[in-house]
This record gives C-alpha cells, structure tokens and sequence, in this order.
C-alpha cells in the first residue's frame, strides 16, 4: 500500500480576522500568542484555522468528504486529516481510504496519501518514533505509517470491530483502542506490533482519554451512565466513575489532576469535571448540541470542546472554572488539534 504526494489542488480560502484593530499578524512570539486551533469541520470539508484569542476563524482548506480528525506534524508544518465517510460509525455510506495533508504555512492542500484500499481511516496521532498511527476500522487494525515516504509499512491488528480513536502511552510503547460496538479495548504492543491484551469494558463505548503518566485509561460506557477508569498496570477496569448522563468523550489535563467528560442526552448536554483523586464530580457545566471532541491547551490554560449541532468550541477556563464566551462557527465541527505558531 503505497501512497504518493499529489501536485497541490485546492488553494486556500483566505479569510480574514476579525479581530479589532485589523488582520490577525503573520507571526508572533510564543509569550504573545499560545497557539492555533485546528479544527475539521465534516459537514463543509475542511480543515478551519482558528485564532483561540480572537476566537474568530482566520483560514481554511477544503478537504475530502468526510474528514473527522486531524494530526499535526512535530515540526507543526503538515496537518494529516484522515477521510473517514459521510455517516457516523457503523452506518452504510462512503468507505474513506487516503489522508489528506495540509501545508499549514502556505494554507492549502498540498497531497493525499491513498491507503490502498477502503478502510475508513479515523483517528491518526504521531509516536514518539516519528511515525503516523491511523486507525483502519474497516480492517480492524492501526495502520503504522511512514510520513517521509507517505507509505504504509505495516498495521497492528486490534482484533476488534469498529477501532474508532485510540491514544499512546507517554512513553510511545502502548497504544489503547476504543472498539465501539465491540465495548472493548485493546493494548497493542507498538515496538512489537502486535496484541497484548483486550480489555471488555461494556456493551457499547466511545472516545478514550490516557492520564499523562500512562498510568490510567479512561473510557466511557454508552449504554449506562458511567465512565470505566483502566489501570494500565494491569489492564483490567480497576473503577467506574458514575454520571448523571451517557459519557461521549474526555480528556485529561496536562496536570493529570482533573478529567473532563462530555454527555450527550437526549434534552441535556454538559462538561462533568471530575476529580482525579477522588474519582467524584467536581464541577459541572451546561453545553450546546452535541459536543463530541475535547481538546485542553498544553499549558493547561483552556478546555475547548467541539459543539458539532450548534456549530460552535466551548471555551472553559481551567485557571478560573468559568465558561468563556464560545467560539462561533458552523454547524459540523468536530476533532481537533493544536497547532504551535512558526516563526
């Protein structure tokens, strides 16, 4: 399976910020602007560039149908958007089998890498090797791929139907995979590429998050309202977490002290806080429709959370526990990923 960089084919929609006093600059210091959100937007095909200070959208690029997620290269330079189908998990629709790569610094599709054949590619995060890892769900694996070559050179079987997102151990030995209909996790051995074990959780899960230690996993129960904490020492379930509403996804500050999670209900959306040391709910906040994706800034100072209905990133701000005024977008947003500025 070979994929192949293809000559640029879309240019970037340049949009302008609305920030006051004019454009947003080319470049800043990293004492004066954090960073960049990227965002993968599936209803309108693209990867959105968005100011986390102006909270206004400063560029796009148009990418295939449907991206879900997205990866950004160590250099910050390439954002991998793996294109996934045009319906949600385990619906009959389009079969995605390529990565879309964007150049970040001239703004526009600079390739495609084809997988080979359809796989329906999610989620992609880069190893500490410098390796891209996609899951392949239709092959119920993880595609390991070379991204100087642009080439698949191997895949790790995850023994499972339906390996939607999954995360890697800080040390860049583990991979864990949420198995949707499955309700499992497996442990994949990333050196020897291979399985190590498989986790049974519940009937039905979404989404993972890992402590930033790699000694907790975290996923959550879609068919009872709880949340599994994995002891990654073991790999068994060692907690459940209990929760008013069904658990979508969460995320783990940088600290390691605090977990977010989202619920999705039918008439009450909102963002659990919950307390790494007691495993309780700390703090809890209201949100718009669907919010599915969760990303906390590295340096721990906001949580944004992709609100696909409302078209919309809640803001949360971790120093004061207060909800900020939301980013405005459009209806579809979904993964995200940060973006560091170049120089």
């Amino acid at each position: 399976m070979v994929g192949r960089i293809l000559a640029p084919l879309l240019i970037l929609l340049s949009v302008t910020s609305r920030v006051t006093g004019g454009e947003v600059p080319a470049h800043r210091g990293a004492a004066d602007n954090p960073g960049v959100l990227l965002v993968v937007n599936q209803v309108e095909h693209a990867l959105l560039m968005v100011d986390p200070r102006s909270k206004h959208e400063i560029g796009r690029t148009v990418v295939g149908v449907n991206g879900h997620e997205v990866a950004v290269s160590k250099d910050g330079r390439l954002a991998y958007v793996p294109i996934y189908s045009n319906v949600a998990i385990g619906e009959p629709g389009t079969d995605g089998d390529r990565i879309d790569i964007v150049d970040l610094q001239a703004r526009r599709l600079a390739g495609s890498m084809n997988l080979g054949k359809p796989v329906r590619p999610h989620r992609a995060l880069f190893g500490a090797n410098g390796l891209l890892y996609v899951t392949a769900e239709l092959d119920n694996a993880i595609y390991v791929v070379d991204p100087g070559s642009l080439k698949v050179v191997d895949q790790i079987p995850t023994e499972q139907p339906q390996t939607h997102m999954f995360v890697l151990s800080p040390d860049g030995q583990r991979a864990y995979t949420a198995n949707v209909s499955a309700g499992s996790v497996s442990v994949l051995d990333l050196k020897r590429r291979k399985v190590i074990t498989v986790i049974p959780v519940a009937k039905t899960i979404q989404r993972i998050s890992i402590s930033p230690d790699g000694s907790r996993v975290f996923t959550q129960d879609r068919e009872t309202p709880r949340l599994a904490v994995i002891d990654t020492a073991t790999n068994k379930v060692s907690d459940w977490v209990q929760i008013p509403e069904l658990p979508f996804a969460s995320a783990v500050t940088p600290d390691g002290r605090w977990l977010l999670v989202t619920t999705i209900a039918k008439d009450q959306h909102r963002l659990h806080v919950i307390d790494l040391k007691s495993l309780k709910i700390a703090r809890s906040f209201d949100l718009l429709d669907f919010p599915i994706a969760i990303l906390i800034q590295p340096d721990g100072e906001f949580a944004y959370v992709t609100c696909m209905g409302a078209g919309k990133i809640a803001v949360l701000n971790l120093r004061s526990w207060q909800m900020e005024e939301p980013i405005v977008l459009t209806r579809g947003v979904d993964g995200m990923a940060w973006m560091s500025v170049m120089q």
